[in-house]
Order: C-alpha cells, then sequence, then structure tokens
C-alpha cells in the first residue's frame, strides 16, 4: 500500500529577549523508498546568499577556446565509440552528439551535448536540443544492450553548473549503463517488485494515481509523463515526472521524448523564477523483462553558482542522511504549476516567493 507518512515536531526554546518560542519541524517518510527527510518551516524566511536576483553568468562562460565539447575543439579532444557502435565514431541527432565518457564511471560511460553553446542559462534551452540529447541517449543504451546484454543497470544524469557537480560549463547529459547496480537502482528494484507482489501493480503507477486524488502536490502533465512535487523531498523543490505502466526505455513512444524534454523545460523555468541557477537530473531504469520500475525522472535544484553562497548538504544530510529543506512540497506544486500551463510566457520575470 502506498502510505503518506508524516509527523510533526516541535522544538520550544526562549529568545534571548525573553518569551517561548515554538518552531515546527515536519517528518515526512518517502512513499517509494521509506527514506525520510525534514523540513524545517523555521528557516523557510531566511535570506538565501545570490538569491535575491538571479546570478551573473559564470565569470567563464564565455571561454570556448579550450572547451573540449565547443565543436571547433571536439573531433580533437574527445573520445569516439567502437565501430561495432557507430561507424562514425559519434553519435549525431541534430544538433545533439554523444560519444564516451573520457573519465568513465562504468563498463558503459557517454556524453551526450546538447547543442554547440558553451553555456546555456537554466530554463533558456529549446525543446528541441533536449528532445534530440535525449534520443541519442536511449539509442546509446539500446546499443548497449545489444553488445553487452547483462549491462541491465541504465541512468542518464545531468548535473547544471558546479554547485551541481558540473566538471565542464558545456551543457551535457552523463550516459551509464553497467553490469552492477548503484544503491539506488538496487533499492528501487527490490521495493517496485514487492510492491507488485503484495499488490499486482506497478508502484509508480499507483503513488502517481494517490497523487493525482489529494491534487496537493500534482503539478500537471507533459503528454504521457505526469508531473509532481515530490512528497518526501530529497532535494531543494524536488520535482518528479513520471511516465506510468512503462519500465523499459524501448517501450518510450518517440513522441514521449519531447514531452520529457517540455517538462524539464517547465521545470528549470520554475526555479529560475526562484533564482536558483544549478539543478541535478536523474533518469533510472533497469532492463531487465522482470523490472517493475517505472521511468521516472527526479529534478532537484542545487544551490547557486555563486560567490560565498552555501552548499545546500550540511553535516545533517551527509552524516545523519536525512535531507533537510524548507518548503511544503504542496507549496512548490502550486508555484510550479503556472509554468506547466503557461509554458511559452516569461514568468521567471516576477519576483521570486521567498525561500
Amino acid at each position: 500500500m502506498i502510505r503518506f507518512e508524516k509527523e510533526t515536531v516541535r522544538a520550544r526554546f526562549a529568545q534571548p529577549p525573553g518569551g517561548q518560542v515554538e518552531a515546527t519541524i515536519e517528518i515526512r517518510v518517502n512513499p517509494i523508498t521509506g527514506r525520510t527527510s525534514r523540513i524545517a518551516f523555521s528557516r523557510a524566511g531566511e535570506r538565501e546568499a545570490a538569491t535575491d536576483s538571479f546570478p551573473d553568468p559564470p565569470p567563464f562562460a564565455g571561454d570556448t577556446a579550450y572547451c573540449p565539447f565547443c565543436s571547433i575543439n571536439l573531433p580533437a579532444k574527445t573520445p569516439q565509440l567502437l565501430k561495432t557502435y557507430e561507424a562514425s565514431g559519434r553519435m549525431i541527432r541534430g544538433a545533439s552528439v554523444l560519444f564516451p565518457n573520457l573519465f568513465p564511471y562504468g563498463a558503459h560511460s557517454a556524453v551526450s551535448l546538447f547543442d554547440d553553446r558553451h553555456f546555456v542559462e537554466i530554463g533558456t534551452a529549446s525543446v528541441n536540443s533536449y528532445t534530440n540529447s535525449f534520443f541519442n541517449c536511449a539509442e546509446y543504451l539500446r546499443r548497449v544492450l545489444v553488445q553487452d546484454p547483462e549491462a541491465v543497470y541504465m541512468a542518464i544524469t545531468q548535473n547544471h553548473l558546479p554547485s551541481a557537480g558540473g566538471s565542464l560549463l558545456h551543457p551535457h547529459f552523463q550516459i551509464q549503463a553497467d553490469r552492477i547496480a548503484s544503491n539506488h537502482q538496487r533499492f528501487l528494484k527490490e521495493r517496485a517488485l514487492k510492491h507488485f507482489m503484495e499488490t499486482g501493480s506497478l508502484l509508480l503507477s499507483d503513488y502517481l494515481q494517490r497523487e493525482k486524488e489529494h491534487s496537493q502536490r500534482y503539478i500537471g502533465a507533459t503528454g504521457a509523463w505526469e508531473w509532481v512535487a515530490a512528497f518526501a523531498p530529497e532535494g531543494f523543490f524536488e520535482i518528479w515526472g513520471i511516465l506510468p505502466q512503462v519500465t523499459s526505455l524501448p517501450q518510450v513512444a518517440a513522441g514521449a521524448w519531447a514531452d520529457l524534454a517540455q517538462g524539464v523545460i517547465n521545470t528549470q523555468r520554475y526555479y529560475r523564477s526562484l533564482n536558483r541557477n544549478g539543478y541535478n537530473l536523474g533518469i533510472l531504469v533497469i532492463e531487465e523483462e522482470a523490472s517493475k520500475l517505472e521511468v521516472r525522472v527526479v529534478i532537484l535544484a542545487r544551490s547557486n553558482y555563486a560567490p560565498w553562497v552555501r552548499s545546500d548538504h550540511t553535516g545533517f544530510e551527509v552524516m545523519l542522511g536525512d535531507m533537510a529543506t524548507f518548503t511544503a512540497p504542496e507549496d512548490t506544486a502550486t508555484a510550479a504549476r503556472p509554468f506547466w500551463t503557461q509554458p511559452e510566457s516569461n514568468l521567471w520575470f516576477s519576483s521570486p516567493p521567498s525561500q
């Protein structure tokens, strides 16, 4: 059964001038993973450095001379796929180029570029650029499975700006396939299978149905993709896109990649309205016939890339393992919905809410 569990705890203390204060903290349990996270509402009004306005571009935003991903350097500075994967050495779709990761994290590790722009501010990329890149990622992973049928643990990820872990500014996806599951893949595989064995239905579809019934965190749809604010966020302003009943990349309809791209851009534009410029994205897939894990994208905002900005991971997250955020997911959904109903408007020019 899908349960939305939360508990409120209260911290009481005396202010220096006198008088008792009560601060409310909500501890929520992630219905998918069982992990807990905390929402510290008393911190919602804090001034966060570099979010009063949208940060300036990085100082090296125009430095294309040494970027290996810019087209002038790409042929000489990036590796090529083996001929068994692609005769030309690189997979090209529109302006997207895919090639091996020079610094791999697993047996099959690649990079998929969006276009030839060295720096793309959050929320300003075209839907087409993302669509072509997603197509390239999916096709590469299909070819991997032909060459290595046991490399079933697959992922598509993105780190936008150094604050999100990006080592190169030029926008790109990282693609991963391996025979060894990551911690999240192993855990989600078990949870999805257990739910199916107990209920006969798919975990994320059931979760989505409950969210749509309650509607507090449901944001909207882009084609077949359904978007919600995470009930128990493990990152700031965390948003999920779910493709219900689809458990394998080959099952994804061709048009669904453009729908995914639109949802990703909508999310970015919402983050931009908050004056946030960094984020992470992840899609985890297990290409086994028995897998009951549906295709889902997770997107979350990171600390801004700007001088003197604090990290969003403190000792609490690193040492205790509970993410602490400051905004209710219900408020995140309310603020994000206009970016699904008005996807082409300049909503980010309005004043951001307090955070």
